[in-house]
């Protein structure tokens, strides 16, 4: 027996949205990307670091700002050089918004004392107090 005023329709199963989805795993695939680019060693200014028997390789940071100072006392952030007092606006700006925010200086074994200090008392002016000075490990063999 058919009934003429009923329509009948199959229950639609519940659907799950995967545009949004998708969306959001573009997103973190860019952020992802992105992150690891900017996470590498700033590795393209030829400084040749001290040696330190105590030296380890360290876990790097996220965000952390290298700091590379040449040996005529230039620095350099991000492959741009900087004055001290560009450098010391920046490391500002840096310090109010990630207060304990991690600094590595990477000074040439040939850079002198003042320039080396000059650097650091800029990090201490702006607020930066988390800050360490690369070396590389020393080989027993130039010990020899």
């Amino acid at each position: 027996m058919k009934f003429s005023g009923r329509d009948r329709r199959r229950a639609k199963a519940p659907a799950l949205a995967l545009t949004s989805m998708l969306d959001v795993i573009f997103l973190l695939l860019c952020f992802f990307v992105t992150a690891s680019v900017f996470s590498q060693w700033e590795s393209e200014i030829s400084i040749s670091l001290p040696a330190a028997s105590s030296s380890e390789t360290p876990s790097r940071l996220p965000g952390e700002v290298i700091l590379n100072v040449a040996r005529d006392g230039s620095v350099t952030v991000n492959a741009k050089k900087l004055t001290l007092s560009d450098l010391g606006e920046r490391l500002r700006k840096v310090a109010d918004f990630y207060p304990g925010q991690p600094v590595v200086i990477r000074a040439d074994r040939e850079t002198s004392y003042d320039s080396l200090v000059k650097v650091l008392d800029t990090c201490r002016v702006a607020g930066v107090w988390n800050f360490s000075l690369a070396t590389v490990e020393e080989k027993e063999s130039a010990g020899k």
